[in-house]
């Protein structure tokens, strides 16, 4: 294993990868700040090796990983510190007992939701866009079951853009990245699903995990977990 530091062929330096913004850690579990442009876990190739699990496992042997982030996407994440815990948290997320909470920028104005919460539902099913893989598209037919809670926070008229909080229900990939391109509101800089004249708004995806909230398997104490996006 390559660990981030470390050149990958004699003779070449390697850049030394930035600290990890550790949010908390304790003997059970670790939350980190992911920035945007770096992968969860290792892809295919060389240039994909270096990742937030290995940066984290450099430092904490013992890190899983829990759940992922398009590498795109800035913020929380959640790791396990050994198999045990790793399959307490997952069974977490699969129970919908892990509360998260992104904030996204979107081209237009997204009118606030009619609701007297202002929270509003996009209840569109989520398939895999098999020409255009890994895409994903909404498809009646074939689509799981996808769902995305949002409000809108505040509308710039000088950039046509909305500041919106979502919260995904379900965790299907690119879900909020997909919904919101099916409401008429892509993402400011989303390489994928916005159209070029959004894509160009932003250098980077302006979608940002801020919150993520649980009961400590450990000790039975609810837990919150805050960091502000840089946009």
């Amino acid at each position: 294993m390559n660990v981030p530091g470390q050149a990958l062929h004699p003779g070449v330096p390697a850049q030394a990868a930035p600290p990890l913004q550790i949010i908390h850690a304790d003997e059970s579990l670790l939350v980190l700040d992911k920035p945007a442009g770096l992968l969860c876990v290792p892809g295919r190739g060389e240039d994909k090796q270096d990742c937030l699990s290995r940066r984290v496992q450099s430092q904490f042997p013992d890190a899983l990983i829990v759940h992922r982030l398009d590498m795109a996407t800035s913020g929380l994440m959640l790791f396990a510190r050994g198999l045990a815990m790793q399959r307490v948290l997952n069974q977490l997320f699969e129970r919908r007992e892990v509360h998260k909470r992104y904030l996204a920028v979107v081209a237009g104005h997204l009118a606030p939701a009619p609701e007297a919460d202002g929270w509003g539902l996009i209840n569109l099913p989520i398939a895999l866009d098999w020409p255009r893989r890994p895409l994903r598209l909404i498809d009646a037919a074939t689509g799981k079951p996808s769902l995305t809670r949002w409000r809108a926070a505040a509308h710039d008229a000088a950039a046509n853009s909305t500041r919106v909080e979502l919260e995904p229900i379900t965790g299907r990939s690119h879900q909020l990245r997909v919904h919101l391109q099916a409401l008429g509101h892509p993402i400011l800089g989303d390489m994928l699903y916005a159209p070029e004249a959004v894509q160009v708004l932003s250098a980077r995806l302006l979608l940002h995990a801020c919150s993520l909230g649980f009961v400590h398997p450990a000790t039975g104490v609810a837990v919150a977990f805050e960091s502000s996006a840089d946009f």
